[in-house]
């Protein structure tokens, strides 16, 4: 049972790592972004051709990952998605899924349909046991450095100027400008910030989760279900609702296999009926 605790934990801190940029950019941002996903799917194959191809270690494709996917959000930023800001939800939501079917179908040319593969380095590969703990090195290297992350990422938007100025730009775009806050450059910094680490989420979970063009469409749900179990108005909500559907889905497909993947919706259909707002927000808040 601690093993699958463990697990689980390690799975949800994944699945936080991944959605918590879709979190910032719907929370924050109120941009609805289903192309979150392709993100994450351009870090993976970032590891994968920076390991396969040039031999890179993998430590240092990580960050490669992040800073190559926080590039290309910055950009796609700039040229397209600041045009849709002020557009109605239902016109963000098909154009950012008309990228996510572009993504999948660029990436299946240039990459091929087949499931992608990565040698993990020695001192990550195996398990130990640690109090009778069967515990799984790389879920280990997993848990503490999206648990850094996460701390960053709160600290961040919480504790910083620059988190000050996302809300007051957000909140309200004419006043923030009116005291000197450059909007434009905040805008593209943040959503820079969500696209890197849903690349760097990418990057770590190709060993766990698998990596094929059909990756953004695959797991699309799982992140916004994280979003909105946990709910926008702050990080806290969207980590708890990692870790709380992390354990459920391991547990789920370890003790009732013949459920599989229900357990996950099963949990989702609980909490939107209990807190239709999410884990952690006022009732009537965005």
């Amino acid at each position: 049972m601690l093993t699958i605790l463990f697990d689980g934990i390690a799975y949800g801190m994944l699945l936080f790592v991944l959605a918590c940029g879709l979190a910032v950019t719907l929370g924050l941002m109120n941009f609805v972004n289903l192309a979150h996903g392709a993100f994450a799917m351009a870090g993976g194959y970032v590891t994968v051709v920076l390991m396969n191809r040039y031999g890179i270690s993998f430590y240092w494709c990580l960050p490669a990952a992040f800073l190559a996917s926080a590039a290309l959000g910055a950009l796609l930023e700039v040229t397209l998605y600041r045009r849709l800001y002020a557009a109605p939800h239902l016109d963000q939501v098909l154009f950012s899924i008309g990228l996510v079917f572009m993504a999948v179908a660029g990436v299946d040319y240039v990459m091929g349909g087949q499931q992608q593969l990565i040698s993990l380095p020695p001192e990550l590969s195996g398990r130990f046991t640690l109090f009778g703990v069967g515990i799984g090195r790389y879920r280990l290297f997993i848990i503490v450095i999206c648990a850094l992350l996460t701390l960053a990422l709160q600290t961040a938007l919480t504790r910083t100027r620059i988190g000050s100025q996302l809300r007051a730009a957000v909140d309200d775009g004419r006043v923030a400008r009116g005291l000197g806050i450059n909007v434009s450059l905040i805008f593209v910094l943040t959503f820079a910030l969500g696209s890197g680490l849903a690349g760097l989420g990418g990057a770590l979970g190709v060993e766990l989760l698998g990596l094929d063009p059909n990756f953004p469409l695959k797991y699309l749900i799982y992140f916004m279900i994280v979003v909105t179990i946990g709910g926008t108005s702050s990080i806290t909500g969207p980590f708890a609702a990692a870790m709380l559907l992390g354990i459920a889905d391991v547990a789920g497909k370890y003790y009732i296999p013949s459920l599989g993947a229900f357990i996950i919706y099963a949990v989702m259909i609980v909490f939107l009926i209990v807190r239709p707002h999410g884990l952690f927000s006022r009732e009537g808040g965005r």
